[in-house]
């Protein structure tokens, strides 16, 4: 139970009374430092977040390969990729899969976006998107400023759904806005 005046991860004020719950953590709080990471991508080598200082980076969590709306979002991911990289935006799709799953995955679909395995599950936990039951990571998005700092997060409530791309670009103007 929570005491009177506390906030949550977030920085959100609870309700007194209001349980927290430890198996559900919430994405990182805006403002705050991203937590840095590095995972495996389907290209063979390593991605670190923190190498990518200077840019927009967008982590969009994703349940898991060969799903009809990850792979509906996954494709739409890669037919604006060059929009977002034009907006000086990194794409990093993160799901739990197993590399060599989403090598396959990749290749069957002709995704041109570099996807990350957290086969672990570690960054999913540290950001707050693993559904400890289910074992996958649920879809949310998380954008991070150039300087590192987290500028937007989401996380979908209803499963089958996800933003479209052009309020995912809609925030990083937004965030390039407030950040200039």
């Amino acid at each position: 139970m929570v005491e009177r005046g506390e906030l949550d991860r977030c920085g959100q004020a609870l309700r007194e009374g209001q349980e927290v719950s430890s198996r559900n953590p919430s994405l990182p709080a805006v403002g705050t430092p991203a937590p840095d990471f590095t995972l495996s991508s389907t290209t063979g080598s390593d991605v670190t977040l923190s190498s990518l200082r200077g840019k927009n980076v967008l982590l969009a969590f994703f349940p898991s390969a060969f799903t009809s709306v990850c792979t509906q979002e996954m494709c739409s991911l890669t037919e604006d990729y060059g929009r977002f990289r034009d907006a000086n935006t990194e794409i990093l799709p993160i799901s739990v899969d197993s590399v060599p799953t989403l090598r396959e995955f990749k290749a069957k679909e002709r995704l041109t976006v570099e996807l990350l395995s957290d086969f672990k599950r570690e960054v999913s936990r540290r950001y707050g998107t693993l559904n400890e039951e289910r074992f996958l990571s649920k879809r949310a998005y998380v954008l991070i400023g150039p300087e590192g700092l987290v500028r937007w997060t989401y996380e979908e409530e209803t499963p089958g759904t996800r933003r479209q791309n052009e309020e995912l670009l809609a925030q990083v103007m937004e965030t390039h806005q407030r950040s200039a």
